[in-house]
């Protein structure tokens, strides 16, 4: 075991399964696969999205950029908790901390906007079919991607700005395999009560702002589906919408829970951190690409236009 007590004012220590160190490099075979399977799917739907000219629409335009999101959580997370598992790596600078945050954090941020983005996609093409076309340009689409990047930045950066101000003098040991801000403040011996509040002002400026929006967007959709006379025609409406409806779910459901463990769940076990951070970051990436594949027609079809032999 690495000892702790020689760390540098700058280090921080990594960590892993806590309590099963033993048993890291068996913990590393189904994260291996799991990550395997996030970047295989999204890097597929990419791939579709931009060879196929019929997905070349709005609604796939924001799958793909969920997707991008996806795989960036993913590989952000990958070299820490990889260097943990397999070679016991747990110590890092706070600069390349930093820069791992700046990543996660900043994909995380950009996830929870696009989400957002194809609540209202959905809203429009429910809502008033007759003008998705003309309210959803590809210029339009541009500067939707422009404005999620800024705003992640205008979110992010003053939090890690902010940590270079803090002085870190303890044992410095993270609850996780990879840098997460609450869980990086906690290590500090300064004063963290501007960190706190930036970052809780961070997290109401956009999970604050998303869910509750995407929330009534929804109420608006099923209010109209519900005016469409056709029962057929209310159930194929329904159906453009389960699959973003089970990926919303999948992304802040964990997230929530992640952010109240880490401001209040003090006296939780460890493993409770790390099983909350790994649903967060991991099963996202994973299951998205499996959700569209499935419940969308369109990206089925152009799937298995890859293997032309598949019945």
């Amino acid at each position: 075991m690495l000892s702790i007590g020689n760390s540098t004012p700058q280090t921080l220590f990594l960590t892993g399964v806590p309590g099963l160190e033993d048993f890291h490099i068996w913990f590393s075979i189904p994260f291996c696969c799991l990550c395997m399977v996030a970047l295989l799917g999204n890097s597929t739907i990419l791939y579709v999205v931009i060879t196929d000219s019929s997905l070349h629409e709005p609604m796939y335009c924001f799958i793909s950029m969920l997707s991008a999101t996806d795989m960036g959580i993913t590989i952000s997370s990958v070299p820490t908790t990889l260097g943990v598992l397999w070679f016991n790596a747990r110590i890092i600078s706070l600069d390349a901390c930093i820069m791992q945050m700046f990543f996660l954090h900043g994909f995380t941020l950009m996830e929870s906007s696009v989400l957002l983005a194809m609540a209202f996609d959905r809203f429009v093409a429910i809502c008033n079919p007759l003008r998705y076309t003309m309210i959803l340009t590809n210029s339009r689409i541009i500067k939707a991607a422009v404005v999620i990047f800024v705003r992640m930045l205008v979110n992010l950066m003053p939090l890690l700005l902010l940590l270079k101000r803090l002085s870190f003098c303890g044992p410095n040991v993270l609850s996780h395999s990879y840098c997460y801000h609450p869980d990086v403040i906690k290590c500090s011996c300064s004063s963290i009560k501007v960190n706190s509040i930036c970052g809780l002002v961070a997290l109401i400026l956009t999970s604050g702002i998303d869910i509750p929006c995407i929330f009534l967007s929804y109420v608006l959709i099923i209010k109209s589906i519900l005016s469409i006379a056709s029962p057929e025609e209310r159930q194929k409406a329904f159906g453009t919408c389960i699959s973003h409806i089970g990926v919303v779910a999948i992304f802040y459901i964990p997230w929530v829970i992640l952010a109240l463990v880490h401001r209040f769940g003090h006296n939780a076990p460890p493993y409770v951190h790390t099983l909350m951070s790994n649903l967060h970051f991991l099963f996202p990436p994973v299951l998205n690409p499996i959700i569209y594949s499935v419940k969308t027609k369109q990206i089925r079809k152009a799937f298995l236009k890859l293997f032309p032999n598949t019945e």
